[in-house]
């Protein structure tokens, strides 16, 4: 990410400018994210990337509604749950848009600790409890008026037949790398799978509901003694399976060597924390699924796993148009790593299945 340098855009967002101190926040794969620190107060300023959020509006129109619903459920439950909500700009609007034409909006910044790896079974635990929160809460959002933010997001086939054009482009008796011979065996290992979860839903076994989108390890907020409570990054929650999102929670949490790690550690997927996350998730008094929607747990952790593989991949083959790269082959990379972890889950199939069983119901 480039250094910061938008004076017109603190203009728009702090009453002081001159007092406002900005540093970049995170590494996310997609927005540029800054923090800014006006005097005491902090917040979050964001530029939204058009090229993939190809309607930005939809972002921040969606953001507000969504935090809105869930500040209001706070003031009705008895339990907390962080959220960040919309902070306007000095003309008392959702956004600012600068001369090239780019989206930029602002939010309340959480204090809290940021981790890649867990540390512990309690707090996967604590993860799986406040996944579970969040989706109790947010199935009564009035969804009249939520946007599609990303259209196709996590609909896998769609991804293959992306990843299968780009193949049709590559010259006949093109010699691949190794590294890229290995991606296109994963590709083929588990391209039958692909509609698993289409195939439930469309069949009426899985049903829609709003969902987070991307509740990686590093969204869930973790407090100064390191238990979790809150969720941020609310700018992939549309409509979708929950199966996506225990999936691609339990995909991220019990993944020991991290989202950008090495691939040294022997066992990639933890299973100690994958159970603590179950128990946790599935610790609520109203069950969140049923018992033949429970059958597709594993199939949403497996998938969403071959999916983020499938969309480096197709990205790398693409020439790094979408997912933010330091270099050539990080996207190759970052596809290898879930292609394995993939492989080291579907080694685990019954186990986990049964797990799931045993936790759910």
């Amino acid at each position: 990410m480039k250094k910061f340098y938008a004076p017109d855009v603190l203009d728009a967002f702090c009453q002081d400018p001159s007092t406002c101190k900005v540093t970049v926040l995170g590494s996310g794969n997609i927005n540029d994210t800054y923090l800014v620190q006006a005097g005491s107060q902090s917040f979050v300023l964001q530029r939204i990337n058009s090229d993939v959020f190809k309607e930005p509006l939809r972002v921040i129109n969606n953001f507000q509604k969504v935090s809105n619903h869930l500040l209001q459920y706070n003031n009705r439950a008895g339990r907390q749950l962080q959220v960040a909500e919309p902070v306007l700009t000095t003309e008392n609007c959702l956004y600012y848009r600068d001369d090239s034409g780019s989206f930029w909006r602002a939010q309340t910044y959480i204090k809290h600790k940021n981790y890649r790896v867990l540390t512990s079974s309690g707090q996967a635990r604590q993860v799986g409890r406040v996944l579970a929160s969040f989706h109790r809460r947010i199935s009564e959002l009035d969804v009249q008026g939520l946007h599609d933010p990303l259209p196709g997001f996590h609909y896998l086939p769609g991804y293959l037949q992306e990843y299968d054009n780009e193949m049709l482009k590559r010259p006949t008796g093109a010699v691949a790398a190794g590294e890229v011979q290995a991606c296109m065996a994963a590709v083929e290992r588990y391209r039958l799978q692909a509609a698993t979860l289409e195939n439930a839903k469309n069949s009426g076994i899985l049903t829609l509901q709003p969902i987070h989108g991307d509740p990686k390890v590093d969204n869930f907020v973790f407090n100064d003694q390191g238990d979790v409570d809150g969720l941020i990054d609310l700018d992939t929650v549309a409509m979708g399976l929950v199966h996506y999102d225990l999936g691609d929670c339990l995909r991220s949490c019990c993944n020991r060597s991290g989202e950008t790690g090495t691939d040294d550690v022997v066992d990639l997927f933890d299973m100690t924390f994958c159970r603590a996350l179950l128990d946790g998730y599935f610790s609520g008094s109203a069950p969140l699924l049923t018992k033949e929607q429970c059958n597709y747990v594993f199939d949403g952790v497996l998938l969403i796993c071959f999916e983020l593989g499938l969309r480096f991949f197709t990205d790398h083959l693409r020439g790094n148009l979408y997912f933010k790269v330091q270099q050539d082959g990080d996207n190759l990379f970052k596809a290898l790593r879930q292609f394995r972890l993939a492989d080291a889950i579907a080694e685990r199939e019954l186990e986990i299945r049964k797990m799931v069983l045993d936790c759910g119901h």
